[in-house]
């Protein structure tokens, strides 16, 4: 083993401490002292003031709910769309594919905020407008289309080969993708549901535009706190708004150990 080989691992943790454990740690240590700016004497003055202000809004709570089963829905619809739409086009070979394959990409390409206008009247007709439904709906305009694309290719990732094995040994369509694509494309879907919760739980302006105040998530709860010039403040509802992502993960993980092919504690004889 050489030398730059075996320098590799530290430096990868090297870049992992300054690029991401130096900002975390940061943050929680500046949501427990007092603000402090440019040229100030560097002191540690520890308060809980920006918890205490952080709890002492009436909507957090249930803001933070909403988020959640809000972000859950989005997640599933993402995970069942971007399947479906994903296997179809890497798998099946039609006319328009490429047509089709841009189109599911102009969410992305177009400003949200001119399509939520549009989808506003269009939704104000039909009754969704100011309902969780509504919100949820335009949720997936932001989403759905990183969800097809990270499918799409791990089907191409995975292939027909080992499907079309599954089928001559019997098995039908939905033992094939209980057993055979669904554990194959874990990673995938993990990112899948990692990308789209946080896609859905940070989006302010179009959450306001269809809920129209009437469905408050976490994001129209934190956005009127960065008006404030209080770091402490800031720092301690950032800290609260990224544990909801770690947390979602690890409830996705638990659940995932459920799973008939996933029993870690199983022992084999």
């Amino acid at each position: 083993m050489t030398t730059a080989t075996k320098s590799k691992p530290y430096l990868f943790w090297i870049m992992t401490g300054v690029l991401f454990l130096f900002p975390v740690v940061f943050l929680i240590l500046k949501s427990f002292t007092f603000p402090f700016g440019y040229g100030d004497a560097f002191q540690l003055d520890l308060t809980v003031s920006g918890w205490r202000t952080l709890f002492s809004e009436q909507r957090l709570i249930s803001a933070t709910f909403t988020s959640l089963w809000i972000g859950a829905i989005v997640v599933v619809l993402n995970a069942a769309v971007g399947l479906v739409a994903g296997k179809a086009l890497a798998f099946y070979s039609f006319k328009g594919k490429s047509l089709v394959d841009t189109l599911f990409l102009l969410p992305i390409i177009f400003p949200l905020l001119a399509i939520a206008m549009g989808v506003h009247i269009a939704m104000i007709r039909l009754g969704l407008a100011d309902t969780w439904i509504g919100v949820i709906l335009i949720h997936l305009v932001p989403t759905i289309p990183y969800s097809i694309k990270i499918l799409r290719n791990g089907y191409v990732s995975l292939g027909t080969n080992i499907l079309d094995q599954a089928t001559m040994l019997g098995a039908s369509s939905w033992r094939r993708f209980v057993t055979v694509e669904f554990p194959m494309l874990m990673p995938a879907i993990r990112s899948t549901v990692f990308l789209a919760f946080i896609i859905s739980l940070s989006q302010y302006v179009i959450t306001a535009i269809i809920g129209g105040g009437s469905v408050v998530t976490l994001a129209m709860v934190y956005f009127p706190f960065l008006q404030s010039a209080n770091s402490t403040i800031l720092a301690a509802f950032s800290m609260w708004f990224a544990l909801l992502p770690i947390l979602f993960y690890l409830l996705v993980e638990l659940l995932i150990c459920f799973l008939p092919y996933q029993k870690p504690w199983r022992i084999t004889k």
